[in-house]
C-alpha cells in the first residue's frame, strides 16, 4: 500500500469517528488521534485547543452539543512526506445543534503523523461557523 492510500485510510477512519461524533459519541476519536502534547485542533466551534487533553475535551463537549448528524469531505487531496501528512478538503455537515438544524460547508486541514507505524492525527483545522456557534450558545 503506498503511503498516500495509508494517510487516505487514517483520513476515512478520521470521518467515520466525526461522523459518531456528530451523533453524539466521541469515543472513536481516541482512536484516530495522537495522545501527545503537541496536538491542536481549531474546529467549527471556534477556540483554539493544545495537548491531548484539551482536544479530547473539546471534542467530547461537541459531541454532546450534535445529533442527528453526518458529515462528509469532498476534494481532498493527500500530501505525504518524511512520516508527516496532512490532507485538504471541504467538510460537509448536515446536522442538529441543540436541536437545531445547521447545514455547512468548511475548508479543512487535517494533519498526520506516522507513530509506531500506524497514521495519528495530530491536528485538525476548519472554519469556525457562526451559526453553529450561535446554536451551541442558544442550546
Amino acid at each position: 500500500m503506498s503511503v498516500e492510500s495509508e494517510v487516505q485510510q487514517a483520513s476515512n477512519q478520521f470521518y467515520a469517528a466525526l461522523n459518531s461524533l456528530v451523533n453524539g459519541d466521541a469515543g472513536p476519536m481516541a482512536e484516530v488521534w495522537s495522545h501527545a502534547d503537541d496536538v491542536s485542533t481549531m474546529h467549527p466551534l471556534g477556540g483554539r485547543e493544545e495537548g491531548w487533553d484539551g482536544v479530547l475535551a473539546a471534542w467530547t463537549g461537541a459531541s454532546q452539543a450534535f445529533s442527528d448528524g453526518e458529515v462528509n469531505v469532498s476534494d481532498l487531496t493527500v500530501h505525504a512526506f518524511d512520516g508527516m501528512a496532512y490532507t485538504l478538503g471541504v467538510e460537509h455537515v448536515d446536522a442538529k445543534v441543540g436541536g437545531k438544524e445547521v447545514h455547512s460547508e468548511f475548508r479543512a486541514t487535517n494533519i498526520y503523523r506516522r507513530e509506531d507505524g500506524t497514521w495519528k492525527m495530530v491536528h485538525h483545522h476548519t472554519d469556525a461557523d457562526r451559526d453553529i456557534q450561535a446554536a451551541v450558545g442558544a442550546a
